[in-house]
């Protein structure tokens, strides 16, 4: 018998900004964080992304690379950044859609692989009180 579906670890909090730059400074001046990666593209969701690396955690920086990135409205609302969504993992990505699914959550879009290099959904805000949940299946190799 399969044991009943659960959202794992927390592995991120998703923070939409302006500038990487200039939120990767604020990081490291503000808050002294020293372990964060190298920004870098991801063209198919529209946003280049780094992390900030913290002892139980991440924190993911996104910009959005054009108008036509899904961020772009976010940070226009919200023009010095702010918090865009909050990451668990799960053990399946595709058992999770499902489960969402069933459950009768508004999965936004098909799995595809995140900035972990893992596949990752989306559950829409509406379903959990106004916050834009990422599941992503955990890195194997991870816990």
């Amino acid at each position: 018998m399969s044991k009943p579906f659960t959202i794992g670890p927390l592995n991120h909090v998703g923070v939409a900004v302006p500038s990487l730059p200039d939120a990767i400074e604020t990081y490291r001046a503000l808050y002294g964080a020293t372990d964060i990666t190298e920004p870098f593209d991801m063209p198919a969701q529209g946003v280049k992304v780094c992390f900030v690396n913290l002892p139980n955690s991440q924190i993911e920086l996104i910009e959005p690379l054009s108008e036509e990135s899904p961020i772009w409205n976010f940070v226009q609302k919200n023009p010095k950044g702010g918090q865009h969504h909050v990451c668990f993992e799960v053990d399946d990505i595709h058992d999770a859609v499902s489960v969402m699914k069933e459950r009768g959550a508004t999965v936004l879009g098909e799995p595809r692989i995140g900035a972990h290099g893992t596949p990752i959904i989306f559950v829409h805000p509406k379903n959990s009180n106004g916050v834009l949940i990422e599941l992503m299946e955990t890195p194997k190799g991870d816990h």
